[in-house]
This record gives C-alpha cells, sequence and structure tokens, in this order.
C-alpha cells in the first residue's frame, strides 16, 4: 500500500477565483515505504503547491489524497500529525529558541526528557551537536537549516515531506541532507523531496516527477524521467544524464540566448554575450550556445 498518494489533484492558488489558472490540473503521484521520490521543475511549475494540496494546507477543487489508504480529510490534525513529518521551504523562525528545543519539536509525542534526547540524538546526525544550546536566531541559515531537518528527522512519521531542504546549502550539507533521507528511506519511511538541482534528484531518488506548469510531464526512474526530451521540453536544456565516478550529473547548455529568455530581457549588449560556465552542484549548464555538453561539469 502506497504511504502518501494523490489522485487527480486540482488547485488554484488560495483565494484565487474560478477562472483564474490552475496551479495544479489533473496531477496524480503516489510513493510507496522505502522509496524516495524526487519532484523537480521549473519555478512555478507546482511544487509547492502539490505538497501542500497533498497535505491538507491548500484547498483542492478536485481529487483527494490519502495517508496510508484513509482519506486525508477524514484524518483529525493528531493523526496526520503522526503520520506525516513536513519540512516546509520557508526556514523562518519568530523566536529565539535553543536549537535542542527547536529539534524537540518534531516529537510532541514523547515525554519532555524524551524528546529531548532524540533531538539531541538527530540534531548530531544532521552534524551540528555542537550548536544545540545555541539560539537558532544566532545561527547562519545553512546552520538553521541542519536544526528544521533534525525536528524533521526527530518526527519519526512514516512519511517525511521536505520542499526544497538543499536549498542554500554548501555542497557537503547538501548531500549529507540527501543521504540522511534516504538512511530514513532504508528503514521503511516513504519519502517525497522538492529539488532544482537535477543531478542530486536523478543521483539520491529512486523516482522522479516532473511537473510543468502544474501538470506531470513525466513519472518514472531517473534515467527515464530526466531524458533528453524531457530536458529540452520542460527546462529549455540541450543536455543528458551522465553516470561519473562520483555519481550522476546533468551536462546540458541552455537552448535560449540570454536575450531570448525573460530571465534576459535587456541582456542583448554585446558585453552580456561572454563564454561562460555556471555550474550549481550535479548540473553543468553552458551558458554559450556554441559549447559542447559537459564542458563545465561539476
Amino acid at each position: 500500500m502506497a504511504a502518501w498518494t494523490i489522485e487527480g489533484a486540482q488547485a488554484r492558488h488560495n483565494g484565487a477565483r474560478r477562472g483564474k489558472a490552475l496551479v495544479l490540473d489533473d496531477v496524480s503521484l503516489s510513493v510507496a515505504p522505502g522509496e524516495v521520490l524526487g519532484v523537480v521543475g521549473p519555478n512555478g511549475a507546482g511544487k509547492t503547491s502539490l505538497l501542500r494540496a497533498g497535505l491538507g494546507l491548500m484547498p483542492l477543487e478536485a481529487g483527494q489524497a490519502l495517508l496510508g489508504g484513509r482519506p486525508l480529510a477524514r484524518l483529525n490534525p493528531v493523526d496526520r500529525a503522526r503520520l506525516v513529518g513536513y519540512l516546509p521551504q520557508e526556514r523562518r523562525l519568530a523566536w529565539n529558541l535553543r536549537a535542542v528545543d527547536v529539534a524537540a519539536l518534531g516529537a510532541p509525542d514523547l515525554p519532555p526528557g524524551e524528546a529531548l534526547a532524540v533531538a539531541r540524538e538527530r540534531l548530531a546526525r544532521v552534524g551540528i551537536s555542537e550548536l544545540v544550546d545555541r539560539g537558532v536566531l544566532d545561527m547562519s541559515g545553512g546552520e538553521r537549516a541542519r536544526v528544521l531537518l533534525a525536528r524533521l528527522l526527530a518526527t519519526r512519521a512514516p512519511l517525511l515531506v521536505a520542499d526544497e531542504p538543499v536549498a542554500g546549502l554548501d555542497p557537503d550539507a547538501q548531500l549529507l541532507t540527501l543521504d540522511l533521507l534516504r538512511a530514513e528511506a532504508a528503514g521503511g519511511a516513504a519519502v517525497v523531496v522538492t529539488l532544482h538541482d537535477l543531478g542530486l534528484a536523478a543521483r539520491c531518488c529512486d523516482r522522479v516527477v516532473v511537473l510543468n506548469r502544474g501538470r506531470v510531464a513525466a513519472d518514472g526512474a531517473p534515467m527515464e524521467a530526466l531524458s533528453p526530451a524531457v530536458l529540452e521540453a520542460v527546462f529549455k536544456l540541450d543536455g543528458a544524464l551522465i553516470d561519473t565516478p562520483a555519481g550522476v550529473v546533468v551536462a546540458a547548455r541552455r537552448t535560449l540566448s540570454l536575450s531570448a529568455s525573460p530571465l534576459g530581457e535587456g541582456l542583448s549588449h554585446p558585453a552580456y554575450r561572454v563564454p561562460g560556465t555556471y555550474p550549481p552542484i550535479g548540473i553543468a549548464v553552458v551558458a554559450e550556445a556554441g559549447a559542447a555538453p559537459g564542458s563545465g561539469v561539476a
């Protein structure tokens, strides 16, 4: 039985009137215990909306979500909290609580002493045991991200959902984060993670769902879901997945010039036409159309 199923989800932004564009349009997916599912897509594709709608944090106009085969709408908040651990994209915290106290919030079902013990162990897992007593507002953004990951791990929930958990982290922290989530899956949890780094998605996920304009463009094993055809149609990239000794990366070049890209309006001046590569971790994107794919593989 799937740990989490979304069937025919249709949704608009909160407060949007009918007639406004759908952010989710007949989206279906499922994730099984022991599986790591990656959700990828361009900015605005509907990744966060899918997670929120599937967890009951955003209303659905049509379709339904099920947890362990039970309709989400019929579960009370206590049962939902027991079944799901959720790490949202937003990392702002309002109070300067100690890291250990924030992480312990992930284990409200335990007595306070046991919750703190679990929190300390999870903080050690994410590599910041020396910061257990530091206030979270006195930390860097990356350190706070690790505290929130520890809180997610402290839930011990059978379904873990993380929205862009590696955003803004250094390379080692990115790989550690995904290794820890894979370890949870190895222990039987179902894990769903949204990512922008296609190389990391291909390397760390058992299955990948590609969203584009609120619809599922591909769903399958990484090599299938991130095929050259999908890279071109969805991400406007000319390239492919390449297996290296360090893991899979995406070697690609942009199919749009700077002046043709929506992000490049006003960049037609010759000063901007400088060949170069700008490779995030796990994906090599060659800016100049004439450069060879893979010439800047990270």
